[in-house]
């Protein structure tokens, strides 16, 4: 009996070490400093550290602007700067922060508080060697739409662990959000005549550091990826309509954000000149908005938009910048040749899916939408689609941004040029009674190969780590071939909008074909 106490005591440690080992779980080494973390970039020398063989610099600036206008090559500098500590995030509110009374999505994400900055333009560097070699480079732009958010703002983006499994580059970025990313002033002209889609310019030249950098850090400025999730998503897709980003990355990944169409200049113009008068100056091109502190500028815009009837900030077709709707109708020619992976969520929202609902609280949240012919047809559907299911279900299941996936494969393809990728993501965690389930988000832990870092969210049951090792596994593929195609995933076909075909991510991983194409039209 007790050598059978040992055996099984050893088969436990085994089991976990295999765990912990493929979620950054297990021990990195020591962390040291040095010569050997020098690196040369165009403005100056650097110094990060080396975490455990994985080489990282943090805060690095790649631009720098003055409010409201375009970036430009930041300062040089003599001798060596340390970037080991995350730089500054960009100005925002306080709707990714825990309130007074946080709710189990906080618990699950955890999400970070931060010093904030108008000068936000850094981004983070975590590469296996610097040792001259090409490897493939992964460019994660953050979530929280166009107004918030951060490199680092969830424990999962965190790159290191995406690095050393996948002998990649990983870079995060941050840029300017909301009314200093995206307000449009350039109907203003003098010298805001180039004030719009700044957010998407800081893009683009965090995008010409790294094609003028990486290969100092052990990176291929031949061969890069950029991907994003929810608003990183967004701009994501459209820098894909951005000519001035042709040449800097050669695959997109775009999860749980897929955008098809950004702002018209006519609306987009008329909010900038609303805010102008709203602080009480009159529009022209002698405004000078240097003197207001945020906070003002913030307000103002909140009257703007509260007098014209409008949301929030976001790109806009310029014409200069941004060429064309990013997906509508179609892809644009300067990144016909760019293949993508495109995915979302099984359980988008994240807020409900611990609610037990009756059929009549289901009915009596979707009959003002759908009637009752239409309700009780889709009521057969879902149950086709989804047999067995609780009816919080038929609530819970995204049927908003998975369309959105698929238009936007269809038009990437419709292009004749390099395939697109989908998929949907169906893994469940059951962590606080299955609060979160596969909502927006979920599986940022999973492709970062970071479910260590968030297991609050993940739960770190072995099922989990599992999970983890396929979808990480599927994103290095795609980052180094523009193929996810990899070891222990049935076969993924490229996009038709015929079959749809779609990699779905679960315990069990399928593809699957035209699935749930009969609720795609509710």
């Amino acid at each position: 009996m007790k050598k059978l106490l040992i055996l099984a005591a050893g088969a436990a440690m085994l089991l976990l070490a295999a765990c912990t080992n493929n979620g950054q779980g297990s021990a990195k080494g020591p962390i040291t400093t040095g010569d050997d973390c020098i690196v040369a970039t165009v403005s100056g020398k650097i110094m990060g550290y080396n975490d455990g063989g994985i080489y990282t610099f943090k805060g690095v600036p790649y631009a720098k602007a003055a409010r409201f206008m375009p970036p430009q090559a930041p300062d040089k500098w003599d001798g060596v700067r340390k970037t080991q500590v995350y730089g500054p995030q960009a100005m925002q509110g306080q709707n990714m922060r825990w309130g007074g009374n946080p709710s189990d999505y906080d618990f699950g994400f955890e999400f970070k508080n931060e010093k904030s900055s108008e000068n936000c333009q850094v981004l983070n560097v975590w590469t296996p060697a610097l040792d001259g070699r090409k490897r493939p480079v992964f460019v994660w732009i953050h979530g929280g739409g166009y107004s918030s958010g951060s490199a680092i703002f969830l424990p999962a983006q965190e790159g290191r662990a995406l690095a050393e499994k996948g002998d990649i580059v990983v870079v995060t970025v941050n840029h300017r959000l909301n009314i200093l990313g995206y307000l449009d002033l350039s109907g203003l002209g003098g010298k805001y005549a180039e004030s719009v889609n700044l957010g998407q310019q800081d893009l683009v030249k965090a995008l010409e550091w790294v094609h003028n950098n990486i290969a100092a850090f052990g990176g291929d400025p031949g061969c890069v990826t950029i991907g994003g999730q929810s608003g990183g998503g967004g701009k994501t897709s459209t820098l894909m309509a951005m000519p001035s980003a042709k040449g800097l990355f050669h695959r997109a990944i775009v999860q749980s954000g897929s955008t098809l169409r950004q702002q018209e200049p006519e609306q987009s113009r008329a909010l900038g000149l609303a805010v102008v008068e709203e602080l009480g100056l009159k529009p022209g091109p002698d405004v000078d908005l240097d003197k207001f502190s945020y906070e003002e500028l913030v307000a103002a815009g909140s009257r703007a938009t509260r007098r014209l009837g409008r949301g929030g900030y976001s790109p806009v077709v310029d014409g200069k910048y941004l060429v064309q709707h990013p997906f509508d109708p179609t892809g644009a020619e300067c990144s016909k040749d760019v293949p993508m992976l495109i995915g979302s969520n099984l359980n988008e929202s994240c807020y409900t899916n611990n609610v037990t609902l009756s059929m009549d609280q289901v009915k009596e949240r979707l009959l003002p939408r759908l009637g009752e012919e239409k309700f009780q047809q889709f009521v057969k559907d879902f149950e086709t689609v989804y047999p067995g299911q609780e009816p919080k279900e038929l609530v819970n299941t995204d049927l908003r941004t998975r369309p959105r996936v698929i238009a936007q494969a269809t038009a990437k393809q419709a292009q004749g040029g390099a395939d697109a990728y989908v998929y949907l993501f169906a893994w469940k965690s059951a962590v606080n009674d299955g609060a979160l389930a596969a909502c927006h988000g979920m599986e940022l832990p999973f492709m970062f190969n970071n479910v260590a870092n968030q297991r609050e969210m993940t739960g770190g049951t072995p099922e989990a780590y599992k999970m983890a090792d396929l979808v990480s596994s599927a994103w290095i593929a795609f980052i180094k071939t523009g193929d996810p195609n990899c070891k222990g995933l049935p076969k993924w076909e490229p996009f038709n909008p015929e079959e749809n075909p779609t990699m779905v991510f679960d315990n069990v991983t399928a593809l699957r074909k035209n699935h749930d194409a009969i609720l795609l039209k509710y």
